[in-house]
Order: C-alpha cells, then structure tokens, then sequence
C-alpha cells in the first residue's frame, strides 16, 4: 500500500500532522508512506523515521511534481491542508483520498458575530476523527519532534545551563500574533535568571535587539535569527519553560515537557489550534476577553481597531506566576 499525507505550511501546522503520521504507520505498518510538503519546511519532516518519502512542493514546478505524484500510483491520499490547490491536485491523482472538517463557517461567525459555536476539539482530534474509517486512530501520544542523526548543540556555548533559563518568542507570521515589546519589557522584569530570545528573520532579530538595549535586565540574551530550528527546538526542549505567543515554536514546545505559557492575540484556543498534548499538562493559555476578539483566524499585519489590547491588556504578572 502506498499513502501520500498532504501539508504544504507552515511550521506549526506541519508539526501538528506528526501524530498522524506516527498512527498511520501503526496502522499501515508495511505501507510506503509519503509526505507532500512546501520545499521550505522539508526539514521539519525529513528525519522522521515513519515516513519512507519527501515530496518538496515548488510552484513553479508543479506540472513536474503532478506527473511525478501520478507515477507513484497511490492507494489512499490524506489532504491535511485542504484548500484549492490540494483538492486540485488530489483530483488528478485520482485515487481514494481523506480530508477534515476545517469548521470554516463556525469560524467566520466567531470572528465577524463572536457567536462560538465551535467544538472544543483539538484540530489534531478533527485530522483523526476523519481517518476512522480507514482505522487510523489517536494513539495519545501526541506531537513528535525528531532531530537529525548527528545533532548536537552544547548549551554551555551559549553559557546556559539545563533547565535554568526561560525562552521567549519575540516573532510570528502576524503582527497581531506577535507579543508587544512593552508586554516583554514588563516580562523581562519579572523573571528570574536567564531569559532567551528566540525568532528567525531580520525583522525580529531587530526587534530582540531593540529589546535587549531597552531593559536593564543584563539575563536577556538575543538568539534570534542565529539558531536553525533544531536548536532552537533544543534550548526549548531543556529550558525552565517559554513564553511564546501563537507560534510554530508553541507547537514544538507541545512535543517535549517544557511548561507553555501561550499569550493569545487576535487568534483564539477555540479555533482548535493551541499547543497539543492529550493530558493538556503544563500548558497554560493565556487570553483577554475583548468584544473585539477574534478579529482573525489567522492573523494581520495591524490591530484592525486600532488599540491591540488583545495583547496590551495581558496580565503579565500571571504569565509569570505561572
């Protein structure tokens, strides 16, 4: 039997996609297992040991990947991004395949109505709740990260010792997912020991930079944009705990036992996609109840009113309690 499994972005729903890829080896043990993915976040899968393929997906060379995805000939495909572009390329595969229910219209009447009328069920337990009826079923077990063979990083380079620093998320795809400098500013003082930064891009290495000449705090150490995302996955695997906002970094720090505390912006746990761990332990998620909240599913490049005290209003002396 040969499945291909479909997620094309972005790091944190990607990580999400790792229980099911771990069941449907469990299920289909013998099975030639498949994973269509953005050529950018290849990494994020490529050492999984459950998976016997990689398949980058380039747009500009899609004609090539259709013709070379037709030729594998597959038995059953699982589309876990479900849009127009996987349903249109699923459709000249022509083959048996699985999707999930995205609950796009409770969404829409969440944002624009604030009417909730959204299952509390996890987006991982939805991806399983539609795999049923091929036997693909939850193990429990939760979201896997798995680091390259040779991989290795001494904390002690870093001057850090296990277990006695906290990781804070200075970035994200949104500006409204994003915790605000003054929010970190209050954090950064109320912190015990080392306190490090974490991000990727020039905009939030500059941010961080911002940061660490704004606050007396001589513990703030800026990482961001100088770590691949295997160490910054380490430093938080071994770290006292993080402090991020709704993040890929969130849903790798589900994979291990750091304690989460999520600081929710625009976006909101009842769309399903806050850190995964069956027993929920050790995650804490912190958001305001505004009228105006959610604006977003995904998230903007500016607080549509104008305030952002989605973020603003946060109380960071819990955030830190906790």
């Amino acid at each position: 039997m040969k499945i291909l499994i479909i997620r094309l972005s972005s790091i944190g729903d990607i990580i999400l996609t790792t229980p099911v890829i771990r069941c449907t080896r469990a299920a289909y043990p013998d099975a030639e297992i498949h994973f269509l993915t953005k050529k950018s976040f290849v990494s994020l899968v490529e050492h999984n040991p459950h998976l016997n393929a990689i398949k980058p997906y380039e747009k500009a060379l899609e004609k090539e990947l259709v013709q070379q995805l037709q030729s594998e000939s597959y038995d059953l495909v699982i589309d876990l991004h479900k849009n127009v572009r996987t349903r249109r390329l699923i459709k000249t595969l022509n083959t048996k395949s699985i999707s999930y229910n995205k609950e796009n219209i409770r969404k829409w009447l969440f944002v624009n109505f604030k009417i909730d009328l959204l299952p509390d069920v996890h987006i991982v337990d939805r991806y399983f709740a539609s795999l049923k009826r091929v036997n693909i079923l939850n193990d429990g077990n939760g979201i896997d990260f798995f680091y390259s063979p040779n991989f290795q990083l001494d904390l002690s380079d870093y001057s850090l010792v296990k277990n006695e620093y906290t990781v804070i998320t200075v970035g994200g795809t949104y500006f409204t997912k994003q915790i605000p400098e003054s929010t970190l500013l209050s954090l950064f003082k109320r912190l015990n020991g080392n306190i490090i930064l974490v991000g990727a891009g020039n905009a939030d290495a500059t941010k961080a930079e911002r940061l660490t000449k704004s606050t007396t705090n001589k513990r703030v150490y800026n990482l961001c944009n100088q770590l691949s995302i295997e160490q910054s996955a380490y430093l938080i695997e071994n770290a006292k705990s993080i402090i991020t906002s709704d993040t890929g970094m969130m849903h790798i720090a589900a994979a291990f036992d750091t304690p989460i505390e999520a600081v929710w912006g625009n976006t909101h746990p009842s769309f399903g996609m806050y850190a995964y761990r069956p027993q929920q332990s050790n995650i804490t998620n912190h958001s305001v109840q505004l009228n105006c909240n959610p604006c977003s599913k995904l998230g903007s490049d500016k607080c549509p009113r104008g305030h952002f005290n989605c973020m603003h209003m946060q109380n960071v002396e819990q955030i830190v309690k906790n």
